[in-house]
């Protein structure tokens, strides 16, 4: 006869030592560096739907070709026509373009951290090694590297364009390097703004209309008054008036520092020195504190 098993006593733990295979890791602990770099890479290569489903590939690279198809058919009229220069400007080319601008930024800034918000997933990423600081620099770089892409792109077209029309060597260098300036900053500044209102809310719907409404309302705004000032001749607070938003704040810097043509009515940059500084310290001032309003706000976050 086989023996009955005998039941464990009830409160008492079996004598019985299960080998679940387990083990330690030995492999190469890569630290905060590399941390930092992936989450670098994955939200760069989110931004444009890499790694991602298609669907999720379709607006953003719409956008990219809607940026540069313009860049490709004026190329395509300067080579075939024999122009002496350029029908716009490196400066003048994402001032032109920045409704494609907007509508990108919106779209992907809160794809890079509305979803970690709404899915509680941020104090995964704040857990050692990495920290806040890298996350935000992670993904304001991030963002920052994506806007520079799309906006960098088309001049790069505008250019190679540029030397196979036989134009001039130097002056087409010169005015390639003054529109990679300023579309560096110009990256820099609405990738900031944009993560500030994304960060403020898990639903990203509400994230990219609330960073359209701000691009959107803030130039309309100024533009409008900055109309008004025009047709009563008062060419100097036009320049002022661009401090007041994003876009204009950027044409703002490149008339006044890159030599660039203004947008603005009657060509009216700033109208001096003081004013071209408060431009520059503005720019400067936005991006530096659009980072310290991330850190500000993921430290109230990480934890919960």
């Amino acid at each position: 006869m086989t023996q009955p098993e005998t039941m464990p006593t009830p409160g008492t733990a079996p004598d019985v030592i299960h080998n679940i295979g387990y083990r330690k890791y030995t492999g190469p602990r890569l630290g905060r560096g590399y941390a930092r770099l992936s989450l670098y890479s994955q939200s760069l290569r989110g931004a444009y739907g890499l790694g991602r489903s298609a669907k999720s590939k379709v607006l953003p690279m719409i956008l990219l070709g809607a940026m540069c198809a313009p860049a490709l058919i004026m190329v395509a009229v300067a080579i075939f026509t024999d122009m002496s220069k350029l029908p716009v400007d490196y400066t003048r080319y994402a001032v032109i373009m920045q409704a494609v601008i907007t509508l990108f930024v919106a779209s992907q800034a809160p794809q890079s951290v509305s979803r970690d918000l709404r899915f509680k997933t941020t104090p995964l990423y704040f857990s050692r090694p990495m920290e806040r600081v890298d996350y935000v620099a992670a993904k304001y770089a991030a963002l920052s590297t994506a806007l520079f892409l799309l906006t960098a792109l088309p001049l790069v077209i505008l250019y190679v364009g540029a030397l196979l029309a036989k134009l001039s060597f130097g002056t087409q260098t010169a005015g390639f390097a003054k529109g990679l300036v300023s579309v560096l900053l110009l990256s820099l500044l609405f990738a900031g703004v944009a993560l500030v209102i994304a960060a403020v809310t898990p639903r990203r719907g509400f994230g990219v209309a609330a960073i359209i409404a701000v691009f959107v309302i803030t130039y309309g705004a100024v533009s409008s008054v900055q109309g008004v000032a025009s047709a009563q001749e008062n060419y100097d607070v036009i320049g002022w008036l661009g401090v007041f938003s994003p876009i204009t704040l950027i044409d703002g810097f490149q008339t006044w520092f890159l030599g660039a043509d203004s947008a603005f009515p009657h060509a009216s940059g700033p109208p001096d020195a003081l004013a071209g500084t408060v431009y520059l310290l503005a720019v400067l001032a936005l991006i530096a504190g659009t980072f310290g309003l991330l850190m500000r706000r993921y430290r109230k976050v990480g934890l919960s």
